[in-house]
């Protein structure tokens, strides 16, 4: 196992599991939350054909450590660079090219929520409550949430969440589309697991990576280019295709 600031890594059967490891609660103490060099040089080892992200203990996050933010809020220049970077790490696995899931359980606040909605795929707990206290505290979510959270559950239900502050339990996240599956209790993981071996454990890592890459097409680009790109990806694998199938 591995670590980087407040995070641990290690590889299961080709799948990279990165760990938010500051428990109880998961805190996250700065918005740079780990070495960005260090996430890339982890997911790119071509073994790897999948990325769990999940929380050590009972939460996957509380979200940001209040007092460690309120310090850095008085560096206005150190602050805007810590946000900066934080985006960066998100934006990398926001888009990389290997699937992702968020394996939650417990908390799932500001920060944290953020962290999970830059994954492809969100698992949760039963008992699994998300949030954006960030308005209780004078904020606003700071590493992508205004952005990323429309694109899931759609303008309305962000607004509501955003300036609420309201806790959202597990069935009704599912409902509104911030995840993907609810599992019972304790399961998240081993459900995430299971199901990231289904997607990739029999997949050549270059036909994973062409699904993602069309995909992530599908966010950036036009149509069009985004048709145009798909075709050019089906015709190259098609030309190498075995005479029998």
């Amino acid at each position: 196992m591995e670590r980087s600031h407040f995070t641990a890594w290690e590889i299961q059967d080709s799948i990279g599991i990165l760990t938010i490891d500051n428990p109880p609660e998961n805190y996250i103490k700065a918005p740079d939350f780990l070495e960005l060099p260090k996430l890339i040089e982890w997911t790119t080892q071509e073994s790897i054909k999948g990325l769990i992200i999940k929380g050590k203990g009972k939460h996957f996050t509380a979200g940001a450590d209040i007092s460690s933010l309120v310090q850095l809020g008085r560096n206005p220049k150190l602050l805007f660079s810590k946000i900066s970077q934080g985006k960066k790490i998100l934006k990398y696995v926001d888009d990389i090219e290997i699937p992702t899931i968020a394996s939650i359980q417990g908390a799932c606040f500001g920060g944290g929520l953020e962290i999970a909605l830059a994954c492809h795929i969100r698992v949760c707990n039963r008992n699994s409550i998300f949030a954006f206290p960030e308005i209780n505290h004078g904020l606003i979510p700071g590493l992508g949430g205004t952005v990323r959270l429309p694109a899931k559950v759609g303008f309305s239900t962000s607004m509501q969440m955003l300036l609420s502050g309201d806790i959202v339990d597990a069935e009704m996240a599912l409902s509104i589309g911030l995840v993907d599956h609810v599992v019972p209790s304790h399961q998240s993981f081993d459900f995430s697991l299971a199901l990231m071996k289904k997607m990739v454990a029999d997949r050549p890592i270059r036909l994973i990576k062409a699904v993602v890459h069309a995909l992530n097409n599908s966010k950036k680009l036009s149509i069009r280019k985004a048709m145009e790109e798909e075709t050019k990806m089906f015709c190259k694998f098609a030309a190498n295709l075995p005479d029998k199938i």
